[in-house]
């Protein structure tokens, strides 16, 4: 199976990208803009693809024709996209779009070839009134983020492609050179320095370890599932309640921890109060098994603890 990963550099195709680079059966194209940014880069190849630029994605696409699209780019800075609006909508939509043209235009030039091509989404997509959310909640985005996702998921279901859609929820983990930070890191390195830090506690999500979002969309392509998977984490918490959680796991004085509304934090972009998602259809269909929270800041805390290793 030729598998052809977008946004390889980002958090979710890192993981994808050392889960699959293995598997005899599987052919990997790791894509991104720039140069492989990836620490281990045997057992792929790597081609770089501006998902933005249209002539790039048919070139590449039309090269590798992969039997599998796993689409892990977009713009993901909730309120960068509020602010930066033409860049939002080119990454998450224009560049969807010329995917699913691309592709749609291989089949019907090869009526053999059949890609499936698996498309990451959002909870956020909703306006949070209740959950958590099954895959027929009906969508009513709050951001121009939200929009645009929705947007590009109306495309991908529009299309004649053999098309699933992975809705994750606050994807937490680390990328190779822990550039990034994340709800976990964030609270752990505040306390550590005892620092105060202000959390919401009204907003609620079911987190997702970033390895488990790896696994839904491999589970996915390998059943060569249809449709919309919710794939997050299991546990469904208030933001206050992960911090408190991640305080625990380390020890660490959750004095400093000081409960805030979202309304007195100042943000570009508005955000679901409350979503988490049901995931009784991944579990049943994939065979979906993810880490409680607990568990995936263990598995985080292993990661540092080898990545600092001399």
């Amino acid at each position: 199976m030729k598998i052809l990963i977008t946004g390889a550099n980002g958090l979710l195709g890192q993981k994808l990208v050392y889960k699959l680079k293995d598997k005899s059966d599987v052919r990997l194209i790791a894509t991104a803009r720039g140069e492989n940014r990836l620490l281990q880069q045997d057992g792929y190849a790597y081609q770089e693809m501006d998902i933005t630029n249209a002539t790039q994605v048919k070139e590449v696409l039309a090269l590798h024709k992969p039997d599998v699209v796993i689409n892990t780019a977009a713009m993901t800075n909730v309120d960068a996209c509020e602010t930066e609006q033409t860049d939002c909508w080119a990454m998450n939509v224009l560049a969807v779009q010329y995917q699913v043209d691309t592709l749609q235009f291989l089949m019907n030039q090869d009526a053999a070839y059949r890609p499936q091509y698996i498309h990451l989404s959002t909870d956020f997509i909703f306006d949070g009134t209740h959950g958590p959310l099954d895959e027929t909640a009906v969508p009513n985005p709050l951001s121009y983020y939200a929009e645009s996702k929705l947007a590009a998921e109306v495309i991908v279901q529009k299309s004649s492609l053999h098309w699933a859609m992975a809705r994750t929820v606050l994807v937490y983990g680390i990328v190779d050179n822990m550039s990034r930070s994340n709800i976990v890191l964030w609270v752990k390195g505040s306390l550590e320095q005892g620092k105060t830090i202000h959390v919401v506690d009204d907003q609620f999500r079911t987190p997702t370890l970033a390895e488990d979002l790896a696994d839904g969309c491999i589970l996915i392509a390998e059943k060569k599932a249809r449709g919309i998977f919710n794939i997050s984490g299991p546990d469904f918490y208030s933001i206050l309640e992960l911090a408190h959680t991640v305080a625990d796991y380390y020890g660490l004085d959750k004095q400093l921890i000081k409960p805030s509304k979202s309304a007195d934090i100042k943000q570009a972009a508005k955000r679901p109060p409350i979503t988490g998602f049901i995931i009784d259809k991944a579990r049943k269909e994939l065979g979906y098994k993810p880490h409680t929270f607990v568990e995936g800041i263990a598995l985080l805390e292993a990661q540092i603890k080898q990545i600092s290793k001399p």
